[in-house]
């Protein structure tokens, strides 16, 4: 799987955010990763300790999926979608963008910016994700998720 590179993407961020860990930034340490928990449980564990700059698409999906992370992570899958409005995990194509357009209202109604581009990154791309929807159930989510989505400011 391919290994994302970002560049800063949020001004109020320090320098060297991305060499660093949710578990750093958020100065919050969950401790070992549970050893008898489930697949999903110990992932989001392991991906806490996990440096920002090796996060790959299906790593932003995972703890997006969970919301967690989302003031670091949300940036730095709007940057992957910019590039590729489909990208995907290791389900479906436009995995990601789904756990961006269902992911916390709450975020989104305070982050008011990046609801306003992914907005924008949805519109300039509405042909690839209809196509998709005409091939395939999961585009049709797509467009239903970003219509409610689109609701929220």
């Amino acid at each position: 799987m391919k290994v994302l590179k970002y560049t800063s993407v949020r001004e109020e961020f320090q320098e060297g955010w991305l060499d660093k860990t949710l578990e750093a930034l958020e100065n919050d340490n969950w401790g070992p990763v549970p050893k008898e928990e489930s697949y999903l449980i110990t992932t989001c564990y392991r991906l806490r300790k996990k440096h920002l700059n090796t996060f790959d698409t299906e790593d932003l999906r995972i703890m997006i999926g969970q919301d967690l992370g989302l003031k670091y992570l949300i940036p730095l899958a709007l940057k992957t979608l910019e590039e590729d409005i489909l990208a995907e995990g290791d389900f479906y194509q436009g995995d990601l963008l789904k756990a961006v357009l269902t992911s916390n209202r709450d975020y989104w109604k305070t982050e008011k910016e990046d609801w306003k581009k992914v907005i924008g990154i949805f519109t300039q791309n509405e042909h690839l994700v209809r196509e998709e929807a005409r091939r395939y159930d999961s585009g049709n989510g797509l467009i239903e998720s970003f219509n409610e989505f689109r609701k929220l400011n």
